[in-house]
Order: C-alpha cells, then structure tokens, then sequence
C-alpha cells in the first residue's frame, strides 16, 4: 500500500499523522484517497475546480510529478509519495 507523507502545516488536518497509508494504483488515486480520510485536505491540495494547487509539490522518490502526467505517475505497493509546502516570504 503506498504512503502519502504530509508536510508539517497539513498534519492538523490529518488527525496530527505525518504519514498516511493509501489505496491507489497512480498518484492521483492516492491524493484522492487521502482527501476522502481527510476532508479537511481538500482544499488544502486543489483548487475549486479540482486542479492541484500550485503551492503543493510532490515527489515520489526524486521524482517531481507536480504535472497531469506525473499524477498518472503508477505507484508501486511500498512507494513513498511526499508532499511539500511551498514556502513563500522574502
């Protein structure tokens, strides 16, 4: 079963859990299956009209799959995909 790990600023959202164990077969099943545990998620990762947001990266192992192509990306059973917070400030 892939991991979902979530950055520090979403874990409130997620019972405080750092990571999360998922069902999905490609990268985009495994965020939505986050959203479903974790509705509080949602809007957090997507926009209104259900695009990711821009501020949200993700990796699966060095690979950024940020693009529609990359959420196609398949997942392995033990894959780890993690998001990252972008930060802003200056």
């Amino acid at each position: 079963m892939p991991v979902v790990e979530l950055p520090a600023a979403l874990r409130p959202r997620a019972a405080g859990r750092a990571k999360l164990a998922v069902e999905g077969a490609t990268v985009a099943e495994a965020l939505e299956s986050v959203c479903r545990a974790h509705p509080e998620l949602r809007p957090q990762l997507f926009t209104g009209a259900g695009k990711l947001k821009r501020t949200v990266g993700i990796f699966v192992g060095e690979d950024d799959v940020r693009s529609d192509e990359g959420l196609a990306r398949p997942l392995g059973a033990t894959e780890l995909v993690v998001l990252v917070a972008a930060m802003a400030g200056g």
